[in-house]
Formats: C-alpha cells, structure tokens, sequence
C-alpha cells in the first residue's frame, strides 16, 4: 500500500509548542512558565450548571449553530457592553473553541494563493491552518521597540491584489500587546480604504489590564468587515470545555456553518449549558482572577528586566515576551538549557515565527511563589552560563 499523505499537510511543521513540552513530561520539579492555560480551576457555579444540566437529561446534540440560548446571551452581552447588535439567527455561530472558528473561517474565505496578512510573533496555528486551506501568508513583522504592536502603515504597504485577510490577534499570544482604542481606530481606517475583511481573534479581550478593551467591530463601517472571535477558556478558565463563538456578517457566518455542520455537527451541549451561566453570573469571578494575574505580570516583568532580560508591560492575556539575545544563545538552545539545568519550561521564541527568535515566552498564568522560584532559577541559570 503507497503511503500518500496530502502534501500539504506533510509540509507542515510539528507545534512548537507541543514539540517542546514533550520534554516535559515525566520530569520531576519542572516550574511551567510555557503551556498558556489558566491555573484556575473553572468555577463552581460553572461547574454546578453543567452537573445539572446532566441531572435533567441534557446530553443531546444541539442546533449547528449552537443553543439559542447561549447565542441570543452572547447577543446581549455584546450590545449592553458595546451598543452593536448581531442577530443570534444568523450572525452568530458557537465552535469548538476559536480554534475551529479559525479554521472554519480560512476553508470558508479563501480561494487557492489568496493571502492573509498575519502579525509576527503570532500563535503557533494561525500560519499552519491559512496553508490548510490553500492561502499565502503574508507576514507582518513587529518589534519590541514598538512593544510588537502592527503600525497602521505596515497594513497598508503589507495590501495586495492578492489580499483577502487580515488577521489581528489582541490582546496577543505570545506577546501580551493589546491596543488603545485610538489605535485600533487607525488600523480600522487603513481597512476600510481596502476590500478585505479582519479576523479578529479577542479570546484574551477580558484579560486587558491598563484600559477597556475595544473589539475592532465597534468602528463605524468595521461590523460588515470584521469577522468576531472570543470564547470562555482564557477568561472564564474554561479551556477544556472548548467552547468558542464567532460573530461576523451573515453571509460569512452561513458559510463557516456548511463545513461546521458536515464536519463537528455542533459544540458539546455540556459546555454551552456552562457556557451560558459564565456570560450571565460569572464577571466577579473573572475579576477576581485578573486581578491575580495583574498581579503576576508586574511581578515577572518587573524581574525579568532586573536580569537584564528586556521586556515590554504586556498589555493584556498572561504572558511575557522577553529577550534573551544578550545571552548568546538562540531560543531553542536557551530554553532546552534553562529546562535541563534548572527545570524551568518556557517556549522558544520560533513557535511563534521566524521574527521571534531571540525571545521567549513565559506564561504567568502560575502563582507568585511559583514566579519567584523561577525567577530565581532563572538568575541561576544565567550566572552559570555566561
């Protein structure tokens, strides 16, 4: 038998992400700055809704587009808080996760060689799942001396012909950058001189520290441009629920349905059912989480620069994105150092592209003893290696 794998996929690389932390498992006293899930467990009032949900015989299937339920909550969340209404019919769709949104929307929008213009760092799936679905990726590079943040005119001399997407993350994986709504503002601006549509991924909106978060829908002329994605694992410490939703024009969301409904049917029942008592009675709960990794991220920053290691104040999500070019050593080499001599797991910088190397990422999802320890190991590290 001829073992014929799709070239495309056989072209891709392994996650960088889990490529690493295979090295992880099974070690012992291993502090873990690198896999980016909250260190909450999800809480109980969630967690009591889904058990009565199964108490009462909820373990159907549900509408592809999810319950009506949670998409009409969605709805009304999103028009109490930023005074723009999508329709729960038909303007909003409920995923596995936005990681099947981003996938949903690439196989939904793109035609072979059309291209995404994608921000460098990035998170590790964005690249691998425009390739999947036949698009060039575009890179836009950006740099800790603007605290990686994508400039209104990399967007514009980054547009092509060929142009169909851009995709913004914020508040970003790996870096934490976020953006001012005066900012936002001007990159919305370059948008609407183009024919092209965002995809804009704001599954860390929650967790923006220093000012409010302002989804890029809110700009007069973005809601028809602006394909929406958020969901509960990142705020809501709901990651193994895997519920996402995605919000956008009706006839991208009818779209992204074809494929959902031939390929996952619907989201888990037991995860919107949660889902829906987290968007209506869990906002104390979500401060008082991120007011702990507030906390946490001055901690870290403010240690990692009195190493020397440079790191800009991450704006929002829970990670730090610092430099360790001073050292020497590449990002591969310097995280499989600093696991091996001190046991302290951190992500290369190149997970997140080619532009990243030189950096890594330390989640600061963990507690303050954990953080000093590290820190600690880290000094250590950095002393024996010079």
């Amino acid at each position: 038998m001829k073992k014929d794998i799709s070239k495309k996929i056989e072209s891709l690389k392994p996650s960088g992400i889990r490529e690493f932390f295979d090295l992880v498992i099974g070690m012992d006293d291993v502090i873990s700055l690198g896999v980016g899930e909250p260190d909450f467990v999800t809480p109980w009032n969630i967690i009591e809704s889904a058990i009565y949900s199964f108490e009462n015989g909820y373990t159907s299937y549900t509408s592809n587009k999810g319950l009506f339920e949670l998409r009409y909550a969605i709805s009304e969340d999103i028009q109490k808080k930023y005074g723009v209404k999508y329709n729960p019919d038909t303007e909003i769709l409920i995923t596995v996760g936005v990681s099947e949104a981003m996938d949903l929307v690439m196989r939904s929008m793109l035609n072979d060689g059309d291209e995404v213009l994608i921000h460098e760092p990035c998170y590790v799936s964005y690249a691998p799942t425009v390739s999947m679905a036949g698009g060039k990726v575009k890179r836009i590079n950006t740099t800790l001396e603007n605290n990686f943040k994508v400039m209104p005119e990399d967007v514009r001399k980054s547009l092509s012909k060929k142009t169909k997407l851009f995709l913004l993350n914020y508040p970003c994986n790996p870096t934490g950058t976020s953006y001012s709504k005066g900012e936002l503002s001007k990159i919305a601006g370059e948008i609407k001189k183009s024919d092209i549509i965002v995809v804009s991924d704001e599954i860390y909106g929650g967790l923006t520290y220093d000012y409010t978060h302002t989804p890029m829908f809110t700009f007069p002329g973005m809601k028809e441009r602006t394909v929406y994605m958020n969901g509960f694992s990142k705020v809501h410490a709901m990651t193994g629920w895997r519920i996402g939703y995605t919000c956008g024009p009706e006839w991208i969301i009818s779209a992204m349905n074809k494929i959902h409904q031939y390929t996952i049917l619907c989201a888990p029942i037991t995860g919107q059912i949660a889902s829906i008592e987290a968007i209506k009675r869990g906002s104390e709960a979500v401060n008082e989480m991120k007011k702990a990794y507030k906390r946490r991220r001055n901690f870290i920053v403010s240690g990692l620069n009195e190493l020397g290691l440079k790191c800009h104040l991450p704006e929002g999500a829970f990670y730090s994105f610092p430099s360790i070019k001073k050292t020497g050593m590449d990002s591969k080499t310097f995280s499989n150092a600093l696991l091996k001599s001190e046991k302290v797991a951190v992500v290369p910088g190149t997970a997140f592209g080619e532009n990243s190397e030189g950096f890594v990422r330390m989640c600061y999802a963990t507690n303050i003893k954990n953080i000093k320890e590290a820190l600690f190991r880290i000094k250590r590290f950095l002393k024996s290696s010079r």
